[in-house]
């Protein structure tokens, strides 16, 4: 008889096989919405149903989301951080800074992540591979839910007059129910 341990190693290595996340952002009426939802997983199993992908940094004028592992994930908010300190709030040149550095390092360009960044006025999304990416639309989103959450997000702005952070909980909500990756207990911060 097979044990899960047994699976483990005739499958590899299920530490590596951290899965899932949805964040997405959204910016209407002047407002920005980012929403994360809590699930993480290994392999095939849940371990965590209320983790916060999403939190606010540089004196709380900046909302960070991400999706990937969380030690990357967490290193990556503090070396963001540290350069919006460097370049004074600036997101774009911190993002650009953090992508380049990203990209270029040997050991960060190991890191399994990516973010979704915003302050007033700007979405970003950056990844490892360099991109800084500021969308055509007012939305984007990132993880294994992240094309649900948007298409219902594009929805909902085109067919409502909801505010962002309405539009970030319903498309999340909507995201939930069809990706086995992402939960419906969510996280949402708003500037």
């Amino acid at each position: 008889m097979e044990t899960f341990y047994d699976a483990i190693n005739v499958e590899g290595d299920i530490m590596s096989d951290i899965h899932g996340t949805t964040i997405l952002a959204v910016r209407r009426n002047g407002k920005v919405a980012v929403a994360g939802d809590g699930q993480v997983t290994q392999g095939s199993i849940v371990i965590k149903h209320k983790a916060r992908k999403v939190r606010r940094i540089y004196n709380d004028k900046i909302i960070v989301g991400f999706a990937g592992t969380t030690a990357d994930a967490m290193n990556l908010s503090e070396m963001l951080e540290a350069k919006l300190e460097r370049y004074n709030g600036n997101l774009t040149r911190a993002a650009v800074e953090l992508a380049k550095e990203w990209r270029t390092d040997k050991y960060l360009r190991r890191l399994e992540a990516m973010m979704i960044a915003v302050d007033e006025s700007k979405i970003l999304l950056i990844s490892g591979n360099g991109d800084v990416i500021e969308p055509d639309n007012d939305f984007i989103s990132i993880g294994s839910g992240g094309v649900g959450a948007q298409a219902a997000a594009a929805a909902l702005i085109k067919h409502t007059d909801l505010d962002a952070k309405s539009i970030v909980e319903d498309a999340m909500g909507i995201a939930a129910s069809i990706c086995v990756y992402t939960n419906s207990t969510i996280t949402i911060e708003e500037i």
